[in-house]
């Protein structure tokens, strides 16, 4: 009998498992409760096999890939294979042992069996809107410890044989706001796992047992072939890169370094983050899994997006950061805004690699999630309400064009809350959603533009709170091309003069008719602004993307 495997087969092999955890990713979306995860899918999902290497990735949310693999990796080390049963479903959220890289991403796993043989795992992750914390949506620009962040869920079994333990259900939901909520979402979560393991069996059966473990090694060394040839790609030497943080919302009101120096041999890369700041006071530590994340989040990027993503490209990379620095952190510094250090991660990896690949770098982007939370009694209901929105921005300019304008970048890609589900559920009204008007850099090709969303209180005693980035740092040019406007968040109280607020605020109370204004940052151009001509620049004036100022002040064209 023939037991050999084509390549073909290993193609089709990793199409069936990307079909498993895309259909786990609609089943989650289409069955979660809050508007966080059933509109703004703001959650990932993930096959392994039976050791805990990853097999597949849905095109989800980068940043998810840390929390999806450390919390398999614990299962295995907690329960061992001997105390997993069929049917188990098990949680966790904890940054500083293996289960997330922020308190609000909590993740499940459920391991996947063919008779009494454990065969692979199945694992979903989804951004909680509220899990407790000092204040609401749990993530405060002013923390100072993780235990201000929310409830840490150490790995537990969260279901036996399939039965939910009502006893662990119930003491995450008393710690949230928002309790019915978080039980729905979980148990969303709960029916992706069911879904993604039976599917997954289907796929074993389709192969066989010692067929499927075999395609599941070739396919890691396919990737891996594939990563490895990418990176001759990229010319060998030392690369160096250095950017800053805005601050971080507690002590240090002052640039906060986070730097890269790269070093290319061959087929293999190290990165080393040992020039960046120490950790520091505020919630923008980054734990060790999110910065993994974000390194293999930039090298698909570079070298290659049709290269799979499974633990198979992780071979020929090397990660170092110092425990105790901003992008290693230890407990219990407070994590929970650690995604904008990691847009900062991504731009510092491009900026190096710029001349070593100009053509595949985009200059530097909008590079925050910046955050927008809503909180307060719903006076239809009489329900609390936790509304959480982070708003889009520019995306960099690039070697082949214009940056993309009001878009997510780099480590997450969350769609937008639309306003008539957002008016429908929550006392707020949008006054207004548009392109920032001249907040992409000027150059031979234009930054992308930020967005402006400004929201209004319908109710006294609404609380927002905000959380962002590069409102103070812009986002740099590339070949000449000009930086783009840093972001803002501004309260415009109904009855006195507008004020900037800081770019980490908590717990601002809003009375009726008040609005926060928030403007995301744009992002940076690229190549020199004398190549751009004068009809695409009346054409960026025509399509209100600049003013006639901007145009005469940084091209010089009258319109």
């Amino acid at each position: 009998m023939n037991t050999s495997i084509d390549p073909i087969t290993v193609e089709i092999f990793h199409n069936h498992l990307l079909a498993v955890a895309e259909e786990m990713g609609v089943t989650l979306v289409q069955t979660a409760f809050s508007t966080n995860i059933k509109e703004r899918r703001d959650c990932s999902t993930a096959l392994f096999d039976g050791t805990g290497q990853m097999i597949a990735q849905a095109e989800h949310i980068p940043m998810h890939l840390g929390s999806l693999l450390g919390a398999v990796e614990a299962v295995l080390v907690k329960y061992g294979r001997a105390g997993i049963q069929p049917a188990d479903v098990f949680m966790t959220n904890d940054p500083y042992h293996g289960g997330g890289t922020h308190l609000p991403d909590i993740t499940l796993v459920t391991p996947v069996f063919v008779g009494d043989r454990l065969i692979a795992f199945v694992a979903n992750i989804a951004h909680h809107a509220d899990v407790g914390g000092k204040v609401p949506g749990s993530t405060s620009g002013d923390s100072i410890s993780i235990f201000q962040e929310g409830l840490r869920i150490p790995l537990v079994r969260l279901a036996a044989g399939g039965i939910v333990d009502e006893d662990v259900l119930g003491f995450l939901t008393l710690n949230s706001r928002t309790p019915a909520e978080r039980q729905g979402d979980l148990y969303a979560q709960i029916a992706a796992n069911t879904v993604g393991s039976r599917r997954l069996g289907e796929v074993v059966a389709k192969y066989g047992l010692d067929r499927f473990d075999r395609l599941c090694e070739m396919l890691l060394n396919y990737s891996e072939r594939l990563m490895r040839a990418g990176l001759t790609g990229i010319t060998d030497g030392h690369y160096h890169f250095t950017d800053y943080m805005d601050d971080d919302g507690i002590t240090l009101n002052r640039p906060i370094p986070v730097s890269v120096a790269i070093r290319k041999t061959g087929s293999e890369i190290e990165f080393d983050f040992s020039e960046s700041s120490p950790q520091v006071s505020g919630p923008i530590n980054v734990p060790f899994n999110a910065l993994f994340a974000t390194v293999f989040y930039c090298l698909k990027v570079i070298v290659g997006g049709t290269v799979p993503s499974n633990h198979g490209i992780y071979r020929p990379v090397r990660v170092v950061a110092p425990a105790g620095s901003i992008l290693n952190c230890t407990e219990p510094a407070p994590v929970g805004q650690r995604i904008d250090t990691c847009q900062r991660v991504a731009d510092v990896i491009f900026g190096a690699l710029a001349d070593a690949v100009p053509d595949r770098i985009v200059a530097a982007s909008n590079s925050s999630v910046t955050t927008a939370t809503f909180s307060g009694i719903n006076p239809s209901t009489g329900a609390y309400f936790v509304y959480l929105e982070t708003i889009a921005g520019g995306s960099g300019a690039h070697a082949g064009g214009d940056g993309m304008d009001g878009v997510q970048v780099h480590m997450t890609n969350t769609s937008n809350l639309p306003i008539e589900a957002l008016e429908m559920e929550y006392p707020l009204a949008v006054m207004r959603y548009a392109f920032r008007k001249d907040s992409g850099g000027a150059g031979e090709f234009m930054g992308g533009l930020g967005l402006v969303r400004t929201i209004e209180a319908l109710t006294d005693g609404v609380v927002f709170s905000g959380l962002a980035d590069r409102q103070q740092i812009a986002p740099w040019g590339l070949r000449g091309g000009k930086d783009g406007l840093p972001g803002r968040y501004t309260l415009a109280p109904a009855d006195g003069p507008e004020r900037q607020l800081t770019s980490k605020v908590s717990n601002v109370t809003l009375r009726k008719g008040d609005r926060i204004r928030v403007e995301t940052p744009g992002a940076g151009g690229y190549g020199d602004v004398r190549k751009r001509s004068a009809d695409r620049v009346r054409e960026d004036v025509a399509n209100g993307k600049i003013s006639s100022a901007f145009a005469a002040r940084q091209f010089d064209v009258a319109v």
